[in-house]
């Protein structure tokens, strides 16, 4: 075991949207900056945005900096194998106060070719939903190019997809190619590939303070919308305490929910990183000699050397991920 080691956790990089709102602050405690904060990224390392160390004696250094140092020990071997110094996954807390834009992500393929970039499968977590609040996942009804475009010609397109009733805990695939939003009043945690690559299709016809539409991605997303995916995005799970319980699994990575009730021991056989997101209560992980608190609102990185740990809580619930 390499004895630098420990469970790492990273400053937040907060992000101004058109809708953002004040939960990041007032449900998870964060100090978040003034204005619409619509979004805290919480393990990053898309192009500009790298996340830095905030603990121990790594605080400070960059997640690049990490990976460059410490390669296969902080993201396993088949990992640095397939990723080289690139961070596969980034982890978000969205706050929607309002909707955002009806949009897709490109797949691997398409996001090479245009933006040298990964694609974008995601999956969110319902932390907090408003009574009455909904999401939008891919179409109500048999969808084709020609029908897609006569609708978004027609400024119609809200009326063709299909809309989900949501509340705390709900959770949503979202593959590539899928259309879909987060409505107003929802907040989620969401894990997904390290991309920034969105395709907006309707932004509800809103402006800025200076009456600016944001730009829309017409023709970039027709070829990038999947109309024959099946309708399987709502995600069903086992809530078994003290027990990783699978949510998603996919070739990008894996999330399980895991509430933990006194000392649980978890051992690494993943050959890969893992990441804690906290989504309830409050708790403590141990290895290598360091105890990290973690409580709601905060995520922690477990480097792929460190194979055995214990996670102590009263009443916590984590995402836990791998790939």
């Amino acid at each position: 075991m390499n004895p630098k080691l420990y469970p790492l956790k990273f400053i937040p990089i907060y992000k101004e949207r058109i809708w953002g709102g004040n939960k990041l602050g007032s449900i998870l405690g964060k100090e978040i900056p003034k204005g619409s904060i619509g979004e805290s990224w919480e393990l990053s390392d898309v192009e500009g945005d790298t996340s830095i160390v905030g603990n121990g004696h790594l605080q400070g250094s960059s997640l690049k900096e990490l990976q460059k140092e410490l390669k296969h020990d902080l993201i396993g071997h088949k990992n640095h194998d397939l990723f080289g110094d690139k961070f596969p996954l980034l982890i978000k807390f969205i706050d929607a106060q309002d909707d955002l834009s009806i949009q897709l992500h490109p797949n691997d393929a398409l996001a090479k070719e245009r933006h040298n970039s990964f694609g974008k499968t995601e999956m969110w977590y319902v932390l907090q939903a408003d009574e009455g609040s909904e999401l939008i996942v891919d179409f109500n009804q048999e969808m084709n190019k020609e029908l897609y475009l006569k609708h978004l010609k027609e400024n119609s397109l809200p009326s063709i997809m299909n809309v989900e009733k949501v509340a705390q805990g709900d959770t949503y695939f979202i593959e590539v190619g899928r259309v879909h939003a987060i409505g107003a009043g929802v907040m989620v945690a969401e894990i997904q590939q390290t991309s920034d690559i969105t395709y907006r299709l309707y932004d509800w016809d809103r402006v800025d303070n200076e009456g600016n539409s944001r730009e829309l991605h017409t023709e970039l997303a027709i070829d990038a919308i999947d109309f024959k995916l099946p309708d399987d995005f709502k995600v069903t799970y086992n809530k078994k305490v003290n027990q990783s319980n699978e949510m998603v699994h996919c070739n990008y990575f894996t999330t399980n929910y895991l509430p933990v009730e006194g000392t649980i021991l978890k051992e690494n056989i993943h050959d890969s990183f893992i990441i804690y997101v906290c989504v309830e209560g409050h708790g403590q992980i141990e290895s290598n000699g360091t105890i990290e608190m973690i409580r709601k609102g905060e995520t922690v990185l477990m480097p792929a050397a460190l194979k055995n740990y214990s996670l102590t809580s009263e009443n916590a619930i984590f995402l836990e991920v791998y790939v």
